[in-house]
């Protein structure tokens, strides 16, 4: 008997520790769990669909993660046990497993991605697709109570007999075929006269992670024509034995850039486990990522949505706004964290008739209108290739696109603890206190903010802003802040201790 299925939600997703090996940190994600899951998920789709779970074909795809096979089998089983059909996709991408249901050689009626994006190598987790996209947040609480249902009712026999169902494995490994669609665009967008090797002459260095993605640089760019000498970390590895693939992380955009520096590459792109999310780094080591990316892919997109509405999360930037709506002539609507949310917000946009081309967030999560509103590390990497081609087929450098965007001088993030119970509430308290308090004290307080209480600093002593909020999902109010002078972070802390005065179970240490 197995437990704790709700435990295991994440979101719009299932994440948990999969494997031994790091101390304080049990597994409670089993074979078991995943073969419910996915039975339950067949049942959610069939009813969601209109068919019978007999008429289904489900494809099931995973990164290069060290529980990656058994979680598989596992997912398949629970298929199978549901009276399904699953398909083995093998190595796959996120947004390939996706693409599955688009592709006319798989069509699939929904699909399981088995991966926990760029945590460590003891994590692992499942993602879920219909033709709409992702799973919202609801769905997955939908398809877990049905699990603990499905355990409780003691369904062995039916996963008895799902382990002799045959599982129907492809023609051709779903990353080529994701490989194939996205060469073809690349081709289409460039319009080089050598249409084939529209990439030929271009140096681009590839760090995938030792995740999913280093197929990017073998079945897109080589075919294409590039030189991807100094590549990295190309091949499967579900220790991450280099670095966390992750382009949040420091060390692995340290790691990009060196490689980058020490090929004299053109172009250098890394992407998270299992390829959603991508940052890049320009000649001279300068790293497109954050606001960067957004700036980058905006630039890139612009001229084909005038006027249109870019959606990014919370932590951006002053600067970003004034380089999207005063260079670009673009929109800039600043929402909430969590790529579902402003996927969602994106479409919502859509929906109500004002365009809304793309939705970013700082974390290199990206999705366009025109690619399904897709999370896609590789096609936002695609679009870079293009513009990068067709720069340098008009004697310009990609870095072009963003030079009008001013440099951070000094960026800082603190994560202020809660204590106590019911910590939701009291942060609650804290941040009707903390505006109340800010527009007392004279400074501007950001209208219209749909996360947290944001304050610009224009004129005066200080110039920045800075973004006090709650976790999404942890007892901490995350505190960021951008100064644009020397001492101006400083002069923002002095002022965040002075507004938050009094809250005793706010811990102000870190400050």
């Amino acid at each position: 008997m197995v437990d704790g299925f709700l435990k295991l939600q994440n979101g719009s997703d299932v994440r948990g520790v999969a494997a031994e090996g790091i101390e304080g940190q049990p597994v409670n994600l089993t074979a078991e769990h995943a073969e419910k899951i996915a039975h339950a998920f067949a049942l959610w789709l069939g009813k969601r669909l209109g068919k019978s779970p007999e008429a289904l074909r489900i494809g099931v795809g995973h990164d290069s993660r060290i529980t990656a096979d058994w979680m598989s089998e596992a997912a398949a089983a629970g298929i199978c046990a549901a009276g399904g059909k699953a398909v083995n996709c093998g190595l796959a991408s996120t947004p390939s497993m996706f693409m599955s249901l688009i592709f006319p050689e798989t069509k699939f009626d929904g699909s399981i991605m088995i991966t926990a994006s760029h945590l460590p190598f003891n994590r692992n987790g499942m993602k879920f697709f219909n033709a709409e996209g992702g799973l919202e947040k609801a769905d997955i609480t939908e398809i877990l109570q049905e699990a603990e249902k499905l355990e409780a009712e003691e369904a062995g026999k039916e996963s008895e007999a799902a382990k002799t169902a045959a599982v129907e494995t492809l023609p051709e490994p779903l990353l080529a075929l994701y490989a194939r669609s996205l060469r073809e665009k690349i081709r289409k967008g460039v319009g080089a006269d050598d249409f084939e090797h529209p990439l030929k002459g271009l140096h681009i260095v590839v760090d995938a992670g030792n995740g999913a993605g280093g197929f990017f640089a073998t079945e897109v760019l080589k075919p294409l024509g590039a030189d991807i000498a100094g590549s990295q970390f190309l091949e499967p590895d579900g220790m991450f034995p280099n670095h966390i693939p992750n382009p949040e992380d420091k060390a692995a955009m340290a790691s990009i850039r060196e490689a980058v520096l020490a090929s004299k590459a053109d172009l250098g792109i890394i992407f998270d486990t299992d390829v959603d999310r991508m940052s890049a780094v320009l000649p001279d080591g300068s790293e497109v990522n954050r606001d960067a990316i957004i700036a980058m892919i905006s630039a890139v997109i612009a001229p084909d949505y005038p006027g249109g509405t870019i959606v990014t999360d919370s932590v951006t930037s002053d600067r970003l706004t004034r380089f999207l709506e005063e260079e670009l002539h673009l929109v800039h609507h600043r929402f909430k964290r969590g790529y579902k949310n402003v996927i969602n917000e994106s479409k919502r946009l859509n929906a109500e008739g004002t365009v809304s081309p793309l939705a970013i967030e700082t974390s290199g999560h990206g999705a366009l209108s025109e690619n399904y509103f897709l999370d896609d590390g590789a096609y936002l990497a695609v679009k870079l290739l293009i513009a990068l081609a067709r720069a340098v087929r008009e004697g310009k450098q990609l870095a072009s696109y963003i030079e009008a965007l001013p440099p951070a001088f000094e960026e800082r993030e603190y994560r202020l603890k809660l204590q106590g119970e019911d910590f939701a509430a009291y942060g609650k308290e804290v941040l009707a206190a903390f505006e109340q308090r800010a527009k007392e004290a004279g400074y501007f307080v950001v209208p219209k903010s749909f996360e947290g209480i944001r304050l610009s600093f224009r004129e005066g002593e200080i110039r920045g802003w800075l973004l006090l909020r709650m976790s999404l999902h942890h007892p901490l109010m995350p505190l960021n802040m951008e100064g644009d002078r020397e001492g101006d972070c400083d002069r923002m802390v002095a002022a965040v201790k002075e507004l938050l005065r009094g809250f005793d179970r706010l811990d102000l240490s870190s400050l």
